[in-house]
């Protein structure tokens, strides 16, 4: 992805060090806009995120079922329509 530096309007490299992001050769501006929300997750933050189980591949495709395919036996699903018992 090509960013350009909110500083100055070079345009900025990605720099590959313990500080992901871009960087501005220019005036030394870095951002991490172009990560998405301005965030990096450290690695052993996103080695715990693997065992979550709310991020088992079979847990997400359960919460986007229509709940109506689910039947009137689905476990999480209540009449009026909302979570829980």
């Amino acid at each position: 992805m090509r960013c350009s530096c909110k500083e100055c309007g070079t345009d900025m490299i990605q720099a590959e060090s313990l500080h992901l992001g871009c960087v501005c050769p220019e005036c030394g501006y870095r951002c991490t806009d172009c990560l998405g929300t301005n965030t990096v997750v450290p690695r052993d933050q996103l080695a715990r995120l693997q065992e979550d189980p709310r991020f088992d591949p079979e847990a997400l495709a359960a919460s986007l079922r229509d709940p109506e395919e689910a039947g009137p036996d689905a476990d999480d699903w209540s009449e009026d329509g909302g979570y829980g018992r």
